[in-house]
């Protein structure tokens, strides 16, 4: 950074536009006309055969003397990726040959589920590959199946940042994705009488025959250390903890398009002269291999715990790993491809990062809408970690306080003092010097000083003085503003994302005016250019395509093309058909089909029968108060409770039968979280095996949720529960409507529960005092339940409204009933109809 020589900086100078803003690099087919050679050789089931088999013997990752599945899933895949790796350094060529603009998404997650039936499916090859399998005694999907998911990710935000490289390949985008190598992933989630345990995942354990280790490809980090001033005013960044990042690369192929594009990984390690072998060999083994440890671990654990010092130590380890070896890697490309001159002007013009470059070249892409989301860092710890970049935030702040003033000016300092405790970088922090001084001798700022000397009056020089040194102090306490020195100093990376990044965007355009109006408003009054939307949307490559065979062929002989895979604008075509017999036949064949896979996996992974003609209801999410599953058991526990109370008849005549399946994680130190896993497992458990209620009412909980168990849970479910509480979801798009139009009652409602005003339903009460009978079990839930109960305070008052919205929602669930029972009326599949045929819109 340059600093400018002129403090009263327009309010334009951290913002400037990103120069091919509009225009889309489009190397539609031009990697094939590249490498034309590419096209001229499509195996059939006898090459790929072969393939397999010279896998099997030349890089086996096994014993030799049995073909079984693992074998044969490895085998295979490295048999696929031969041919990702052709196209893969074909586009890679071109990329660097034609020196274009490139896009780089930096995501601390990427879900990308099991990537065998991906990979072959987008070659088109899934046909060839199942013959070829055949032939050797295996069944494609049972290979299929042995691939453990990657466990890089957790949530919507990894599953996006997946489906963004899917449809980036697919659209012949030269992009890049950039994300960190996790060894054991978040965790494994095993249920067992006591809820939700955790242990490390083992997804590496036998290997990645996916990834490509590139060790000529490392970049340097340092923490901890100081900075040193040169004598020409230059600064150096010394001493403390170097670690090296290694690359491990991934290919993505697009669909039906020789584009194969690059997730990199970064793993951390140190250089091997590290391990302090005098200690090793007298016995101080910890000691001697703590540098290797300590490097090691920043690639652990996604999401490590950061209740301790030590955690959030290590988060921001992470973090700032994936920016600086990413961001390193990135320049590295430029002046590569820039020859011999490099000119950093033209630095936007051949990249665009998620994060990275300052102003020009950042994007900012808000998937969450929430206050905790903003994420702050203590200022200590950051001196203490990362020393340098404080004082280059302490630059960008100065600098962004300076365009404040300028936009707002001096002469309301409420309002001034207003702006900045809303938007400046640094929270809780005294003013740089520069802007004291500026506000100090403003004109407009004249009327701070009110008790200037009245020039005629005679006064005793000493009293003079110290009356003088009195008002200086008192007028500089005016101008520098008040900070609490009970509250911590902290930077707030949000803020500085904005500042930095030349465009900011939501996920919906509901949610992009939220990011307008609520979450960054300030900074939307100040820089409107900056602010635009970008629909979140999913990869209908995986998620019909090939996930859902049955319902993908009825779709292709309907819409007359299966063009739909890569615009799902052609599904209005069915409303054409809505009224069509044949096709609802095929609908429901379909889906039920679908359900007796869901019924069997259910069986083979929890041990519960579950009829397929009962509703399968599902809610699979991270497991969070906010997304209130805990609503979602509590009507189920209601539902249990009236069947109770009815006679066989009475029960089959009010109600539909119903499979309630959970799935989701529980952050490992989130306690309530985990209550909540287990009063769900408590339920299922008791509901399960009352034979008086059978298969009118199934609890499920599924554990382990990821990409592959959704893959067979989506096409079998018929009601999906999203009833996250108003404006609190983050990005999950179905909750946007909610957001506008309940977000603002929340904090009137919360109020009013301060103030004694709430009334519950006497339904929610019978639940309550249900659960309190022990019906479930002996576990004590007091702390689960009260905290739906009282009126203020900590984990008490129903913080996420649980109580309030509870009558409307089992009003909802009988309503559901009601139309799923009225089978003659097709109402269920008209629904579904409805959202196919909706979707462009």
């Amino acid at each position: 950074m340059v600093r400018t020589s002129s403090l009263q900086l327009s309010r334009k100078k951290l913002y400037v536009n990103n120069v091919a803003s509009n225009q889309k690099q489009n190397v539609k087919d031009s990697i094939i006309e590249e490498g034309s050679t590419l096209d001229t050789f499509i195996p059939d089931s006898e090459t790929i055969a072969s393939s397999i088999k010279y896998h099997v013997e030349f890089t086996p990752s096994f014993s030799p003397e049995k073909f079984e599945l693992p074998k044969a899933f490895f085998a295979t895949a490295e048999s696929v990726r031969d041919t990702l790796i052709i196209n893969w350094n074909a586009t890679y060529d071109y990329y660097e040959k034609m020196n274009v603009k490139q896009a780089y998404y930096m995501s601390m997650e990427f879900l990308q589920g099991r990537a065998l039936l991906n990979a072959i499916g987008n070659l088109e090859l899934s046909g060839p590959y199942a013959e070829a399998l055949r032939k050797l005694g295996h069944n494609l999907e049972d290979v299929a199946n042995q691939e453990p998911d990657a466990a890089l990710g957790n949530g919507g935000l990894g599953r996006l940042a997946s489906c963004f490289l899917d449809s980036l390949a697919t659209l012949n985008y030269p992009a890049w994705g950039y994300g960190l190598r996790y060894k054991y992933g978040l965790f494994k989630q095993h249920i067992t009488k006591d809820g939700q345990e955790e242990v490390a995942e083992s997804w590496l354990e036998m290997g990645n025959p996916w990834e490509v280790v590139r060790n000529d490809v490392s970049y340097p980090l340092k923490f901890h250390g100081e900075v040193i001033a040169g004598p020409n005013g230059s600064k150096q960044w010394v001493g403390g903890e170097n670690i090296t990042s290694v690359a491990y690369d991934v290919p993505i192929p697009g669909y039906k398009t020789k584009t194969t594009i690059n997730l990199r990984l970064w793993f951390t390690k140190v250089a091997s002269e590290e391990l302090d072998l005098l200690a090793f060999n007298t016995g101080e083994h910890a000691k001697a291999y703590a540098a290797l440890k300590n490097a090691e671990k920043i690639c652990y654990v996604l999401y490590p715990g950061d209740e301790s010092i030590e955690g959030k130590t290590l988060r921001l380890k992470q973090q700032y790993t994936l920016c600086s070896a990413s961001i390193q890697d990135i320049i590295a490309r430029f002046e590569r491809r820039s020859g011999e001159t490099v000119k950093w002007d033209k630095l936007p013009e051949k990249l665009e990062g998620s994060l990275g470059y300052y102003s020009k070249n950042c994007g900012i892409h808000k998937p969450h809408c929430l206050a905790w989301a903003l994420e702050k860092w203590s200022l200590k710890l950051m001196q203490e970690l990362l020393p340098r970049h404080v004082e280059i935030i302490q630059r960008i702040d100065e600098e962004l306080i300076h365009i404040i003033i300028a936009e707002y000016g001096t002469k309301d300092l409420d309002l001034l003092q207003l702006k900045l405790k809303k938007m400046r970088i640094l929270e809780n922090i005294e003013l740089p010097d520069s802007v004291v001084e500026l506000l100090i001798n403003s004109k407009e700022n004249s009327a701070v000083y009110p008790n200037k000397l009245v020039e005629d009056e005679k006064v005793n020089p000493a009293l003079e003085e110290d009356q003088t040194e009195m008002e200086e102090a008192e007028n500089k306490t005016k101008v520098t503003f008040e900070i609490d020195p009970e509250l911590p100093m902290m930077v707030r990376m949000a803020n500085l994302s904005v500042v930095g990044g030349h465009s900011v965007n939501g996920v919906a355009e509901i949610h992009s005016e939220i990011v307008k109006e609520e979450v960054f408003n300030e900074f939307y009054k100040l820089w409107p250019e900056k602010f635009q939307n970008k629909t979140n949307g999913v990869t209908p490559r995986r998620w019909i395509r090939f996930c859902n065979p049955d319902l993908c062929k009825i779709l292709t002989k309907w819409i007359g093309t299966e063009d739909w895979v890569t615009d799902l604008k052609k599904f209005a075509i069915l409303s054409k058909f809505a009224d069509t017999e044949d096709l609802k036949l095929e609908w429901k064949e379909a889906k039920r089909r679908n359900k007796i896979k869901v019924a069997s996996f259910l069986k083979e992974k929890t041990g519960y029968l579950v009829s397929p003609d009962a509703m399968f209801d599902v809610q699979v999410k991270r497991i969070h108060e906010y997304k209130r599953q805990l609503m979602n058991i509590m009507g189920i526990v209601y539902r249990y409770k009236r069947m109770k109370e009815m006679n066989p008849e009475e029960r089959l005549g009010s109600f539909v039968p119903r499979v309630c399946i959970f799935g989701g994680k529980a952050f490992a130190t989130y306690v309530q979280a985990k209550r909540i896993v287990k009063f769900i497992t408590d339920v299922g458990t008791t509901v399960n095996h009352d034979p008086e209620i059978g298969d009118l009412l199934k609890v499920v909980f599924v554990p382990h949720y990821n990409v592959s168990i959704a893959e067979v849970l989506i096409p079998g479910s018929e009601l999906t529960q999203h009833i996250s509480t108003a404006g609190m979801e983050a990005s999950g798009t179905s909750n946007m409507k909610f957001a506008m139009n309940g977000s603002h009652e929340i904090a009137v409602l919360r109020k009013e529960r301060a103030e004694g005003k709430f009334v519950p339903d006497s339904r929610f009460e019978e639940v309550k005092a249900f659960v309190r009978s022990g019906v479930f079990g002996p576990y004590n839930y007091e702390e689960l339940i009260g905290s739906l109960e009282g009126n203020e305070g900590y984990g008490r008052a129903d913080n996420f409204l649980v109580g309030k919205d509870f009558p409307s929602y089992i009003e909802c669930q009988e309503k559901v009933d009601e139309a799923y029972r009225d089978q003659k009326m097709d109402k269920n599949v008209n629904l579904e109809f409805s959202w196919f045929t909706q979707v462009q819109q």
